[in-house]
């Protein structure tokens, strides 16, 4: 199965309702005509996150196909078309970034319903090659995140290295992606010993400082 995410940013002008209500209710269900996709999830920011202005990103969103072909059909599609020509009336385009990732689930627990999912743009420290980024990031730093509690799910979405052959360089490495009950929850997970640790690890491959996030929650469209 290959997983392709994108992160948006609303046009000038756009207040995020709005923006999030046309990207639900207007190109979310359009995208969702195209031929091959199996699923299609939409992870709006929550509002809460714009009170000390605004976000790296507005929304994420994840499109799953059976192969590269069944994406490549959809993108020669009549349907996607349509749908890529309707970014013009509320994304902007020169903020959007695709992703084909591969995704490692390092926590498979059941999501609760309404959960609030934690979306974290990684990328490597700088000066470390990429294959011991991707090795200790999946095996070392995840199976140690997961510890955290009252996180109910982790995935590393780690960047397809057909886009590192690419002449412009990624704009990130990956993505990590948490789900916890609701953001108190979240809270209350960065005040335990597990966090803690987590944090302390992340020197061994990570740029100083936090990595820029978004915390959202899931529409399901397809």
């Amino acid at each position: 199965m290959l997983k392709i995410i994108t992160l948006m940013k609303r046009r000038a002008g756009f207040a995020v309702g709005d923006f999030q209500h046309y990207l639900r209710t207007t190109y979310g269900p359009l995208a969702a005509k195209g031929p091959g996709l199996r699923r299609y999830v939409q992870s709006c920011a929550l509002t809460q996150g714009y009170a000390k202005g605004e976000l790296l990103f507005d929304a994420v969103g994840e499109m799953w196909f059976e192969s590269a072909a069944a994406y490549d059909n959809y993108l020669c599609s009549p349907q996607f078309a349509a749908a890529r020509a309707d970014e013009a009336t509320f994304l902007d385009r020169t903020r959007t970034v695709v992703m084909p990732v591969d995704v490692h689930v390092i926590k498979d627990g059941a999501v609760p319903n309404n959960a609030v999912k934690n979306i974290e743009f990684v990328n490597r420290r700088p000066g470390m090659a990429l294959a011991p980024f991707r090795a200790y990031w999946r095996n070392v730093h995840g199976p140690l995140a997961a510890t955290i509690p009252l996180l109910h799910r982790y995935e590393q979405n780690h960047l397809a290295m057909s886009e590192y052959e690419k002449s412009e360089a990624p704009r990130y490495d990956g993505l990590a992606i948490t789900w916890f009950a609701s953001t108190a929850d979240m809270k209350r997970g960065t005040t335990t010993p597990e966090y803690a640790a987590t944090r302390a690890d992340e020197p061994h491959f990570l740029p100083d400082g936090h990595l820029p996030i978004i915390i959202t929650r899931e529409h399901v469209v397809v």
